[in-house]
């Protein structure tokens, strides 16, 4: 079994599990280095790892090899390799991965609003909502773009709700490690059933099963 899977287990495991080590956005990152043993570092080797910079353990001590996967984001994103998560390499960090409680409410909302759709479906939507994360025009949290109103269907009927398969883990860990089949979309419709002109008006980038994505 490669590497890659056995992260894509644990961390599943670790979504799956009924309660997370932390609430969501429940504070501030602190600078982080050598030594440093917190939630914080546990966070940052989770962010790590799910883009494949890290593949140790979570264990919140930042040792060696913590500090290594550090430096390979830091040097791949264009900021000075010093292997320290200072408040720059937190930035970059957040803009392109997410934490775990983050990562269980976008597989909510993948298995919520698609669950219907082919795997490539799936992270098709996930992908949207990380499009949104960087775009200028939606909330800069991950929660805040699920939850604007009138954003999704699923959150306004209360589909949001329902508990996520594993398939919609898995799109969710794809769409994170950077897989976008949208090409940048930053909506979806279903053509059967859309009424919104302006929905129509907007530029469309492909057709993935019932869906039309859009930017």
């Amino acid at each position: 079994m490669s590497w890659q899977k056995k992260t894509l287990t644990t961390l599943l495991a670790a979504m799956l599990a009924v309660a997370f080590v932390f609430p969501a956005e429940s504070y501030a990152a602190s600078l982080v280095k050598r030594g440093s043993e917190s939630g914080d570092v546990w966070d940052l080797q989770y962010r790590l790892q799910i883009l494949g910079y890290y593949q140790d353990k979570l264990d919140g001590s930042f040792g060696a090899n913590t500090a290594q996967a550090v430096r390979q984001f830091q040097k791949a994103y264009g900021l000075p390799a010093d292997g320290i998560a200072g408040e720059n390499t937190w930035r970059s960090l957040k803009k392109v991965s997410v934490n775990q409680n983050e990562m269980q409410m976008l597989a909510q909302l993948v298995y919520s609003e698609a669950r219907g759709e082919s795997f490539k479906g799936q992270v098709a939507v996930a992908a949207v909502a990380l499009n949104r994360l960087q775009s200028k025009d939606f909330p800069n949290t991950l929660k805040g773009v699920i939850f604007e109103p009138y954003a999704f269907t699923a959150v306004d009927d209360g589909q949001y709700w329902l508990s996520p398969n594993k398939t919609a883990y898995r799109a969710a860990w794809e769409a994170v490690r950077g897989w976008d089949p949208t090409n940048g979309a930053l909506y979806y419709f279903n053509p059967a059933t859309a009424t919104s002109k302006w929905i129509w008006s907007r530029p469309q980038v492909v057709q993935i099963g019932k869906h039309i994505f859009a930017k």
